[in-house]
């Protein structure tokens, strides 16, 4: 597995996102991106960085979740020319689906994706605003190979490093542009 983190280059993106302790609820905190988003030329580096990163890998599709990773991957399927695929909470998608439960750190949820989203042996990129305990990531996977796509890759803006969710991706090429100890 090829392990890619942040380099020193996107260092001053930290400075960059806002952290707002007890949110969404009291031990928890959050990382919020929208305070980086909001300046286009931090915006505009951050999705060059992971389509240079992704360019060549003929990428068929961008796998996004709910809901800040929407943000992040509709612009980076647009630079990189294909097509976008949204995640999203159960009952939030129109047609048939396939569903994943999994455990976040504060609780638990469902998470679906269109049955007709990836053709069988389609090349996938999945892009997220963050890593953390990896629960999230983990069940995109799963939906993922239900149908039967290949994983060329998992994208983050954001990785806290202590919370080790990238051990629960073995096997996949990972990438984090920031990452917090």
């Amino acid at each position: 597995m090829l392990t890619k983190r942040g380099d020193q280059a996107m260092v001053d993106l930290k400075s960059k996102i806002r952290e707002i302790p007890n949110f969404p609820k009291e031990g928890i905190l959050f990382y919020d991106i929208t305070t980086l988003l909001k300046e286009a030329d931090l915006f505009h580096r951050v999705i060059e960085r992971l389509a240079k990163f992704y360019e060549d890998e003929k990428i068929d599709k961008v796998v996004a979740i709910e809901s800040r990773g929407f943000i992040l991957g509709s612009a980076l399927a647009y630079r990189l020319n294909t097509g976008f695929i949204p995640v999203r909470k159960r009952g939030k998608l129109p047609s048939d689906v396939y569903e994943t439960e999994y455990n976040l750190e504060y609780g638990s949820s469902v998470l679906a994706i269109h049955r007709d989203a990836i053709a069988t042996g389609e090349r996938v990129l999945i892009v997220d605003d963050l890593l953390a305990t990896g629960g999230t990531i983990a069940a995109t996977v799963d939906l993922i190979k239900q149908l039967d796509g290949v994983i060329i890759g998992i994208a983050f803006l954001v990785e806290l490093v202590s919370l080790r969710g990238r051990n629960r991706l073995d096997g996949y090429e990972v990438m984090s542009l920031i990452s917090y100890a």
